[in-house]
């Protein structure tokens, strides 16, 4: 049985390539047949030559560069829509305002994070050095940490030894010291979210009154084109407007209250660390 192997290999092979071209065959032959009759009877379908104009035809005048636009026959990009719209004035100040809402939210996003404002390694080595009554160490690195819990807990240490009101009051200060320097910078988000829409509202009336002016000032029918130009002003600087200020307020009110938390989290855990030393009175605890 082995000797019929190669036979059967062979037999099958040519099957297949039999098959293949008879598919080729019928599916190239349409086109060519097709192709060979056009060539063989050029006469049966002539192609009519475009009649030439007559000597005393028109002339059609040439069409307007807008409406050519408004038809259709030179569309121009959206971006390119959008900058003649808006101008160099507006394109400036919305881009300024996106920049700047950006690197705020950014920076506002990274000083929000827990391993700025209240570490729990700082906190659980805090604790550890009190309850081995290293307290020197514990003020030095607590001073050296640069977090809102690092900077409340030195403070509160450094008062220690004039007793613990006093201590207990440092800490308020700087607590508040340090919720005022994340709300101030977190505050020029709310300014960006109040004056985008204003900004928006300006383009809207000033777009409108563009428009408003064209029908006044023409002598007939104005084209179309003509008020889509300050319609369009119109309602891209209300988009645009909107458009900054819902991410910025978005952004502010989550920002504020992450901050918020987290500052409420710095009292209770550094108040929870200091009351230990409620009994100190003034001279009685050294730093």
């Amino acid at each position: 049985m082995r000797r019929f192997v190669p036979f059967q290999l062979s037999v099958l092979t040519l099957s297949v390539l039999f098959l293949f071209a008879g598919a080729t065959t019928t599916l190239l032959l349409p086109a060519v047949v097709a192709q060979d009759d056009a060539e063989a009877d050029p006469e049966q379908d002539p192609v009519e030559e475009p009649a030439a104009p007559a000597a005393d035809a028109e002339v059609p005048a040439a069409e307007d560069p807008q409406d050519a636009d408004a038809a259709g026959g030179n569309e121009r990009s959206y971006l390119g829509w959008l900058y003649d719209a808006l101008g160099i004035g507006y394109m400036f100040i919305f881009l300024a305002l996106s920049f700047t809402l950006v690197a705020l939210g950014v920076m506002n996003f990274l000083s929000a994070r827990r391993d700025n404002v209240c570490p729990i390694a700082l906190l659980d080595a805090f604790e550890q050095l009190l309850n081995e009554k290293q307290y020197q160490e514990a003020y030095e690195m607590a001073k050296a940490d640069e977090s809102f819990l690092g900077q409340v807990l030195s403070a509160g240490l450094a008062k220690l030894s004039a007793g613990y009101p006093q201590a207990l009051e440092a800490m308020q200060e700087r607590a508040e010291e340090e919720t005022m320097k994340l709300e101030h910078r977190l505050s020029y988000m709310a300014l960006i979210g109040t004056i985008s829409p204003m900004i928006g509202l300006f383009g809207t009336v000033h777009g409108m009154v563009a428009s408003f002016q064209v029908i006044a000032t023409a002598s007939g029918t104005p084209k179309p084109s003509q008020l889509a130009e300050g319609i369009s002003t119109a309602l891209f600087t209300t988009l645009l407007g909107l458009g900054i200020a819902i991410p910025a307020i978005v952004a502010f009110n989550l920002l504020k209250n992450q901050i918020s938390k987290l500052v409420l989290e710095v009292g209770i855990d550094s108040e929870s660390l200091m009351s230990r030393f409620e009994n100190v009175g003034p001279g009685a605890a050294k730093k």
